[in-house]
Order: C-alpha cells, then structure tokens, then sequence
C-alpha cells in the first residue's frame, strides 16, 4: 500500500536521490532478522514470530506521519525491515507443517496468491487514498490492516509440536543458524532474480510518471495481478515437472521483462513489460519456496526458509540501492538500468541449466 508513495513521500522530505534507500534499508533490516526467526520459528513457535512481524508493521505506519527528518525517515525504515523479517518466515514454516510434500508447489503458490492479492489491491488502495485524503489517511489505514492481520493470529492453532518457552538465550545466533547449506541452488537463483524486484519498486513508479502514467500504484496493480493468475499454475506444474524445470522459464521471462520495460517509451510498453515481470516474478517466488523446504532438513524448516529469504533480502536490497545509483533521477538511463536486472536473470537461467550437470561430475 504504501511502497508507491514512498519516493513522492521522500521526495517532499527533501531526500529526493537517496530513493535507492527507501527499499534496500527496509530489508537490511528484513535480511539481518532472517538467522532470528527461523531460529525461534524452530524453537517458540510459527504463531509468535507472525504476530512480531505483524505488530512492526502496525506500529511503523502509525509513526510514518509523525517523522519529518530523512534522518527519522531512514531509522523508521530500518525498523519496519522487521516486519518482512519475521512474518514470511513464520508463515512459510507453518504451511510447511500443515501440506503433504506432494501438494508443497501447490501450496507455495496459494501463500503467494494471498499475498499477491494484497500486492494487487494495496498499491492501487493506497494511491486512491493518498489521492484524495492525503499521505496520513493511507499509512493510517496500513496500520489498520496489521490490526487485522494480527487479531486473526490471535486465534489460530500453533502447529510446532516441540515449543520451548521464549528465552534471551533464544537470541543468541550460532555460526550454523546464519545459513542451511542443503538450499544453497535456489538462494543461488533466489539472489540474482531479486535484484530486478528491488529494482521494479524503485525505479517503476518515477518510469510510470514519466511515460504518462499518474497512479503510480496503477502498475504495481498489474505486475501483482499477472503474479496472482500464474502463481497457482506455476505451483501445480513444478509439483508435476520438477522445480528447475519451471524455473528455467520462469527465469527467461525475467530476462525478456527487463528487456521490454527498460526500452518502454510509452505508457502501454512499461504496463506489458511490468505485466510479464509479473508472471516472471509469480512463478519464480512460490517454486523457490517449494524447492527450499524440500531440501531442508525436517527439524529446521525455519532455518532453511529463512536462509532463502536473507537471499531474498539480499537481492531486493542490491537492486534497489544499485538501480537507485544507476538511474540517478535521470529518465535516460532507465534502459541501462533494467539491462543490468536482465543481465543477472540471464545468469540465474544459465546456472539452472549447468546445474544438473555440475552435480552429476560431484556425484
């Protein structure tokens, strides 16, 4: 809701180059958190970690409105960075317990479907509330939603059959919690696909208002939309063919949209560039997921998902900060910054084509 907001947002603070900033502080914060809730996702519970999550979200946009330094701006980011930190890992751990292995695909993609509805409808929401009652109204209603998602955590079932009540020695993070080596392929593929969501969320909607377009979330809505119809299909098939089968095509369309958005002139190329990002980014996301869990071990799914979000993280965090530098508010170079985005989809896709034959010379 409030991602498309934020560059105007900053902008009127007075920190209109440091956009870069505003998606990769957020998931230093996120990717720094990782190793600590799939540690206590193992050990206190999946329910407990969303909830946390969630509860940063709320009280983050309640302050959003109060700040009026870059300097306050940037530490509430940081903060908010815990939010996606703590509640992904939680969920992903929970639906793990409750799917047979044989539907994990499916079900990767049914998560993503949820949250590709409020990818969908959030950015288009917040634009139309910014639009006709200001920035406050709409990260007050963000805050508003968190209450909501937290008041229905409150009542569901925990599924960690071993819980251990919260100890500060719980916080304390060995060298093993920091990584789960069994997932290392798809946080391999996970890093290099997320530069181009990082850089999608920073650069698209100054792209957007460049070729025409003043709903700046009107784009996200159709990148989130193209994710939502494909996510389920996607997680079907790879249950059906395998993971690096879907992600092979799934990693070529992320080549093919950076190539299209970034050499957009009009209104129309930009919405089918970031439409077929969309299904790129829909496909990819859920059969990572799915291919994470099956190589982790059963005692530390926590672990192991949390290993591919701090690739996530670290991705998304690259990519904003990186295409940030490269745009430079400078709609002239919107090309060479998407070419990059491709670049690193190209190497994703050629790494899911040696694989197999990298592993049968270990074997």
């Amino acid at each position: 809701m409030i991602i498309p907001e934020l560059p105007e947002y900053l902008t009127l603070l007075g920190g209109a180059e440091y956009k870069g900033l505003i998606i990769s502080l957020f998931t230093i914060t996120a990717m720094v958190s990782r190793p600590f809730s799939g540690k206590l996702a193992d050990k206190i519970g999946r329910v407990p970690v969303m909830i946390f999550g969630s509860t940063v979200c709320l009280v983050c946009s309640l302050f959003y409105p109060i700040v009026t330094t870059l300097a306050g701006f940037f530490l509430l980011r940081l903060v908010h960075g815990f939010s996606t930190g703590f509640t992904p890992t939680g969920t992903t751990a929970y639906l793990a317990d409750i799917v047979p292995a044989h539907k994990r695909g499916e079900a990767m993609g049914l998560l993503g479907t949820a949250t590709a509805v409020g990818m969908a409808g959030g950015p288009s929401l917040g634009g139309l509330i910014a639009n006709q009652f200001g920035l406050d109204a709409m990260f007050y209603c963000s805050s508003f939603l968190a209450f909501i998602s937290i008041a229905i955590l409150l009542t569901t079932r925990e599924t960690l059959k071993t819980k251990e009540k919260f100890s500060i020695t719980h916080l304390k993070i060995k060298r093993e919690d920091f990584f789960e080596p069994l997932v290392l392929a798809p946080c391999l593929v996970m890093v290099l696909t997320a530069f181009s969501y990082g850089a999608v969320f920073t650069v698209i909607p100054d792209f957007g208002q460049f070729v025409g377009i003043k709903n700046k979330g009107l784009l996200f809505t159709f990148l989130t939309v193209a994710s939502l119809v494909i996510r389920l299909l996607a997680g079907k098939a790879s249950d059906r063919y395998g993971r690096v089968p879907v992600l092979r095509i799934s990693t070529f369309f992320v080549l093919l949209s950076m190539l299209v958005i970034g050499s957009s002139t009009t209104s129309f190329q930009l919405i089918i560039g970031v439409t077929l990002y969309g299904f790129a980014q829909g496909s990819t996301s859920p059969t990572l997921l799915a291919w994470a869990t099956d190589l982790s071990h059963h005692e530390f799914k926590g672990r192991g998902i949390a290993s591919l979000y701090i690739f996530m993280e670290l991705g998304i965090g690259l990519g904003a900060f990186l295409s940030g530098l490269l745009y430079a508010n400078d709609s002239s170079r919107f090309f060479i910054t998407f070419l990059v985005c491709g670049s690193l989809g190209l190497l994703a896709l050629i790494y899911l084509l040696v694989r197999p034959r990298l592993v049968k010379k270990l074997i």
